[in-house]
């Protein structure tokens, strides 16, 4: 089979991906191109917040910010690798001055400061933004600029596996998505910029399209990290998006409604004092992420309560922007919290209808959904308890690379984050990742398997796809239905809310049906064998994520993070088992796990003439 030659395939088109092209391409004249699945899809282009953050050093005023003290900020969100908290600290004032070169419209005052604001997990004020469309502003910008550098870039190839040389990176097999062949490159490296796993979850904010490719790494050999650490949160399910900040700060109704067609206004169920329950909704624009600290007596009562409604009653949840909760004809707000009231007081929007409020306080909120084809002014908005990022992913060292020689991930494809983390640090740590893996890629030595020896591996791998296309090819199509049964588990069993009692029911069911893949999954025609691929993909991920909390439970009887565990009982005792780090790994068949500390912030020695010297000699980077 014919196949190109590259230095370093790079998968996916999203801010990660792009970055770590273009540095590649301006750091050396080694050969590099993108594949991509799709071109216009992927998380960074087709999401955004209320107010999209992004993270890094204090460039404004007089606050005393260092690299030192940003790293123990992101090492102190536990389970962290020192090493990696350090870089993103390190070099992110060089990747944000980057993004801004490039046109990303950043905030800056008259005199050149980049100025903050606090965002959670912040004590400095590092965080900033260009709208609600950050991420997407830096994709495209990024995006412009692999143009100008001519990089190439390969669309609608799935990758469908890493092939290998021992244990390192020697080439990488792709599916056409549109005529069902394959795709072939031999490289040296590979840098997986796929995203988070989102193909696991039923109820998620990821884009439609959007499925990452933790499985992908996981059949290669990589180690997983911190794959019990997730971002849960309220969002729309049509059109998926966070309804944070403003959306809940106007106070809107919550409604559920069952298969008869009934109403319930249900928060008056789960708080003792209806204005208890409005000053929870508004401290939720917030605090959106769920948080086990607030799920007892705080603002994540609020997402209990919608999980409770939706799975174990069965109903479908909505807001209600149209008229006042709890069939209020006027809100007396001075019942509400004093940081409720005092807010709503400075907007200006101590009046009204939730609507009426919204259009006070953010028109462009109602705006948004309007052109994704939703009237909120007229109309309920369904919502869910959702996945929205995945802290955990591909364990990596200070260079990006995971356990297999080569092959690097970067932005949230990499498990560099721990518990908890600043908002927006996610943005921050994409773009300092894919530097330091280009970086390393850059003063790395060009080896590449030997032509007859690659083309022996992928003359096999080729045989081993081809059958596998043939035995699944039919009439029908049964893969999506079995992918949704098992992403419905998962939401509803091992998302936000982990009852140990079905995880311990699934385990056994996600190892035995990969086990058998692909019995029962078809696919009707070449153009749907993507089906076949993310189903084996979620089922490999799903069975890490799954195995990874059980672990964690056979310690911890408690609960931390974004998610609380149920056994007999719902337990918000906190577990922390902040200072060590859960690896997965898919070994002959089975999840293997296994403990390791974290690794600590560095104590290198700073004199600027040590340094030099090694700089001048390349020993950085080995």
């Amino acid at each position: 089979m014919d196949h190109l030659t590259f230095d370093t395939v790079v998968i996916g088109t999203g801010a990660a991906g792009y970055n770590a092209a273009n540095e590649i391409r301006k750091l050396c004249e080694k050969s590099v191109c993108i594949v991509t699945e799709g071109k216009n899809c992927g998380t960074s282009r087709n999401t955004g917040s209320d107010k999209q953050t992004y993270y890094k050093l204090t460039l404004s005023g007089d606050t005393p910010d260092s690299v030192r003290r940003m790293a123990e900020d992101l090492f102190n969100g536990g389970a962290v690798d020192g090493d990696n908290a350090l870089c993103e600290a390190a070099l992110s004032v060089r990747c944000f001055n980057n993004l801004c070169s490039l046109g990303v419209p950043f905030p800056v005052n008259r005199y050149g400061e980049y100025i903050g604001y606090k965002t959670d997990h912040d004590p400095f004020m590092r965080a900033t933004s260009a709208g609600p469309l950050t991420s997407k502003f830096m994709t495209e910008a990024l995006e412009r600029q692999a143009e100008k550098l001519a990089i190439p870039i390969f669309d609608d190839l799935l990758a469908v596996e890493i092939l290998k040389n021992g244990n390192s990176v020697s080439g990488l097999l792709c599916l056409d998505k549109k005529t069902g062949d394959f795709r072939a490159f031999r490289c040296n490296n590979i840098i997986l910029a796929t995203g988070g796993p989102a193909v696991i979850y039923k109820n998620t904010v990821y884009p439609d399209g959007h499925t990452g490719s933790t499985g992908l790494a996981l059949k290669a050999g990589a180690f997983l990290q911190n794959m019990t650490e997730w971002q849960y949160g309220l969002s729309s399910i049509s059109p998926k998006w966070n309804v944070s900040g403003t959306y809940m700060q106007v106070l809107p109704r919550f409604v559920s409604v069952d298969k008869n067609g009934n109403e319930y206004e249900f928060l008056e169920e789960y708080f003792s004092d209806i204005y208890e329950a409005l000053s929870f909704v508004f401290l939720k624009g917030y605090q959106w992420p769920f948080d086990s600290k607030k799920a007892s007596d705080g603002s994540s009562k609020i997402d209990l309560a919608v999980y409770n409604e939706s799975v174990k009653k069965g109903r479908r949840v909505y807001l209600d922007f149209t008229k006042n909760p709890f069939s209020l004809e006027n809100i007396d707000f001075t019942r509400l919290s004093p940081e409720a009231f005092s807010y709503l007081s400075d907007a200006d929007a101590l009046f009204g209808t939730p609507i009426e409020r919204l259009y006070k306080m953010n028109t462009p909120a109602i705006e948004l959904y309007k052109s994704k084809g939703r009237d909120i002014s007229q109309e309920y908005l369904e919502i869910s308890l959702s996945a929205q990022h995945n802290n955990g992913g591909i364990a990596v060292d200070m260079w990006w690379q995971s356990s297999v020689t080569g092959l690097f991930a970067a932005g949230e494809s990499a498990g560099t984050h721990g518990i908890t983390r600043p908002g927006g640090s996610a943005l921050n740590a994409g773009q300092a990742g894919s530097l330091r893996a280009a970086q390393f890629i850059s003063a790395k030595e060009e080896v590449f398997t030997d032509e007859s020896s690659f083309s022996e591996k992928l003359s096999n791998a080729l045989a081993r796809h081809k059958a596998l296309c043939e035995k699944v090819l039919s009439d029908k199509n049964t893969a999506r239905e079995l992918l949704y049964d098992v992403q419905q588990k998962m939401s509803d069993f091992a998302a936000a809310v982990r009852n140990m009692t079905e995880i311990e029911k699934l385990i056994p069911e996600i190892r035995e049906k990969i086990s058998f893949f692909p019995e029962n999954a078809f696919c009707n025609g070449r153009n749907e064998l993507t089906d076949i691929y993310k189903y084996e993909d979620a089922l490999l991920t799903q069975y890490a994520v799954l195995e990874s909390i059980a672990d964690f439970r056979k310690t911890n009887h408690g609960t931390r993070g974004s998610a609380v565990y149920i056994s007999d009982e719902e337990d918000f005792t906190a577990a922390e088992e902040r200072e060590l780090i859960r690896e997965a790994g898919y070994i002959d068949g089975r999840i293997v796990i296994r403990l390791r500390p974290v690794r600590p912030i560095p104590d290198e020695d700073g004199f600027f003439e040590n340094v030099w010297r090694t700089y001048r000699e390349n020993k950085n980077i080995y």
